[in-house]
């Protein structure tokens, strides 16, 4: 079972771990504790490197399997043995435009909901930019630039981001938790993070975030679509 230090600090770019398992074949290795974001609600996974002694290892992508996060390691050099220490340093440039591009949807979301009371039914994001689907029956340009303009106003305002592991029956007495069209938490999850932009926005959310809106900049819708009778989707990025 790996300690996922990302749920609780976002923040930290580097950690020492153990390795407590490898599969050679797959090149892949599972530590006791890892701030590695391992992808998931359309936040892809962290990149970056894990040191032993003279020997950098890439880590080239990162899954959540049950318990476990596996570190998929690049490169040819032998993997290290169960049990020994290494030092995990995340790619902070490409995590930081990440937190920045998840806390930017959460505001776009926020606000949708807040202003128009619509529910999200689909979102995905890569570093600076993302796109979410909205239960809209109409979305034209004048609404577009009504919307950027508010979501802009939020994050400028400087909420607070705060974060919160509670437990399934606590979190899901908060009102309109899941902004999501359909619950995707499984039944078999005992623990719930939450996610709150206070003032704006509180949701259950996995991924990683900035600790203030302020911190996004500015938020561009550069794009919307329909994608069917009451499925919109708005694409942005932050600069």
């Amino acid at each position: 079972m790996t300690d996922l230090l990302y749920q609780t600090d976002s923040y930290l770019k580097e950690f020492d771990a153990t390795v407590t398992a490898i599969d050679a074949e797959a090149r892949t290795v599972v530590l006791d504790q890892s701030a590695f974001y391992p992808g998931g609600g359309g936040q892809p996974s962290d990149v970056g490197q894990l040191t032993m002694g003279d020997v950098i290892y890439p880590v080239a992508k990162v899954k959540k399997v049950g318990a476990d996060v596996l570190h998929f390691i690049g490169g040819e050099s032998l993997l290290p043995n169960t049990g020994a220490q290494v030092h995990g340093e995340i790619d902070w440039e490409r995590r930081y435009l990440l937190m920045r591009t998840h806390t930017a949807l959460h505001v776009l979301c926020g606000t949708v909901f807040r202003d128009y009371g619509a529910l999200v039914t689909g979102g995905n994001m890569e570093p600076g930019k993302g796109r979410m689907d909205f239960e809209f029956e109409r979305l034209q340009g004048e609404l577009v630039g009504e919307i950027e303009a508010a979501v802009n106003k939020e994050a400028e305002a400087g909420y607070e981001v705060r974060i919160k592991i509670l437990p399934r029956e606590e979190a899901f007495q908060i009102p309109d938790l899941i902004r999501t069209k359909i619950n995707l938490l499984p039944e078999g999850i005992t623990e719930v993070r939450t996610v709150e932009i206070v003032g704006l926005d509180l949701q259950a959310d996995g991924g990683t975030h900035v600790k203030n809106t302020s911190e996004i900049g500015k938020i561009k819708v550069v794009d919307y679509k329909s994608k069917g009778a009451i499925n919109k989707r708005i694409y942005i990025e932050v600069e």
